[in-house]
């Protein structure tokens, strides 16, 4: 899918055209690089506005050849060239000219994409023969019914082997072996395995040695138990390292990771800011959390809830007039379209002549360009948190609280379905039964209703 439509292009080169300004100048207004702006109005130029859309193209040798010989003979660089002959992409070009001068016509002819329909099967071992039966000698026919035997004893140990343990295929290849060869040739075991002699050996010395990390993995294990789950493997490195003993806090992390220990406190929140992606809006709210009407404020956030090793996250737009949650939708993962949805949704509950404010933090999907666009279409203000204060979208932060205590802390889910149903039926709740003395013992619909009954 194209980052930015053709109507965005459009805009963009039609805009620069119609002012005397830089490219530079353009790119900041649309939170885009300027070298963008000079190749979307390079295109324009050239091809008009189908210059701008979608290209769907498979070059063939010929073609690349005839590029890669104009662009050589006048001295082009890779825009230029790219340019004259509609390639979007310049960076193939680079490709092209280095498959060229390293392998030739044959590194420049185009391959066939995707994975082969018949995959061919590796090589097995064969018995030896080479003759028909009735020429063989009866040397050559024991020699065959030797190894049908050991590569019968084989296949039936591996497979007992791998069913019963979780360990790697070579150490199981070796382990095999071993067992096989006080019957069989080694030689023959391992070129029916496919081992090298000395992987084989390296396998036994391993099983051999004792594990040296046996005595500090039991110490992991009771000082783990001692805090009853409550450390993690930095507290852990620390009272090992008190008792003595000098040991890395990664070499902890790693065996607690291969025990199965990890500390049951302070799991990692959802954290939705990314850095300075996209452009960030003012703070236009200013903590003015009260709303003379319907559809004049909305802020909205993101939270996370973790049931049975899983997570739930909720995105939903909630109005300051009444507190009233006018739209929301959940997703076990943290995507842009969760976002999109939600805003879609509120949307369509706006009337005409509407323009609300709509308030959040610096979260990464607030600040994408597709979001951002979706708000200026509908004349929606957008107002932006100051960076890590979460004070600027409290009324937001205070519904979120008021969530967790009331339903989530208060029940117990056995999965994520079960939480999510829980909360359409707990959001519904809010809206309709529950009542805030704030609104005069009404509850956010009957709020919003009111100056219509009466």
């Amino acid at each position: 899918m194209s980052k930015y439509t053709k109507q965005f292009k459009l805009g963009v080169v039609k805009r620069y055209l119609n002012k005397s300004t830089s490219f530079n100048a353009i790119g900041q207004h649309y939170c885009i690089n300027g070298s963008i702006v000079r190749r979307w109005v390079k295109r324009y130029e050239h091809y008009g506005a189908e210059g701008l859309g979608k290209k769907f193209s498979h070059y063939n040798l010929e073609f690349r050849l005839s590029v890669l010989q104009h662009m050589w003979d006048q001295q082009l660089s890779y825009a230029e060239t790219a340019l004259v002959f509609d390639i979007r992409s310049p960076g193939c070009l680079g490709v092209w000219e280095r498959s060229y001068h390293s392998g030739g016509i044959d590194a420049l002819t185009p391959r066939t994409r995707g994975r082969p329909k018949n995959m061919s099967a590796p090589p097995t071992p064969k018995a030896p023969h080479a003759k028909e039966d009735e020429s063989r000698s009866h040397e050559e026919l024991l020699a065959e019914v030797a190894y049908l035997r050991m590569e019968n004893a084989y296949l039936k140990k591996f497979k007992s082997l791998s069913s019963a343990t979780s360990t790697d295929n070579t150490a199981q290849q070796a382990q095999v072996v071993q067992e096989l060869r006080q019957q069989y040739p080694i030689a023959g075991l391992l070129k029916l395995a496919g081992l090298a002699r000395s992987t084989f050996y390296y396998q036994q010395k391993a099983l051999l040695a004792a594990d040296k990390y046996a005595d500090l993995k039991g110490r992991i294990r009771s000082i783990y138990a001692r805090h009853k789950g409550r450390y993690g493997y930095r507290r852990i490195t620390a009272t090992i390292q008190k008792m003595g003993t000098l040991v890395n806090h990664k070499t902890v992390q790693r065996l607690m990771t291969s025990l199965g220990l990890k500390s049951l406190v302070r799991i990692k929140k959802y954290r939705s800011y990314k850095g300075d992606v996209g452009c960030a809006a003012p703070n236009i709210l200013q903590r003015q959390f009260e709303a003379q009407e319907p559809n004049q404020k909305w802020v909205t956030d993101v939270t996370e809830f973790n049931v049975a090793r899983e997570k739930l996250y909720l995105s939903p737009v909630l109005d300051l007039y009444n507190g009233e949650i006018i739209a929301y939708e959940t997703s076990r993962r943290p995507v842009f379209e969760m976002v999109s949805n939600m805003l879609k949704k509120a949307l369509v509950k706006l009337k005409p002549g509407e323009k609300p404010v709509l308030h959040s933090d610096q979260g990464w999907q607030y600040r994408m360009p597709a979001y951002q666009r979706l708000l200026g279409k509908n004349q929606v203000t957008q107002s932006m948190s100051r960076k890590g204060n979460c004070l600027d979208n409290a009324a937001m932060e205070s519904f979120f609280a008021v969530l967790k205590s009331e339903y989530f802390y208060l029940d117990k889910f056995k999965s994520i379905d079960e939480l999510q149903k829980g909360l359409a039926k707990y959001i519904h709740y809010y809206n309709y039964d529950r009542i805030k003395m704030k609104l005069k013992g009404l509850s956010p619909v009957q709020y919003r209703t009111q100056p219509l009954v009466t």
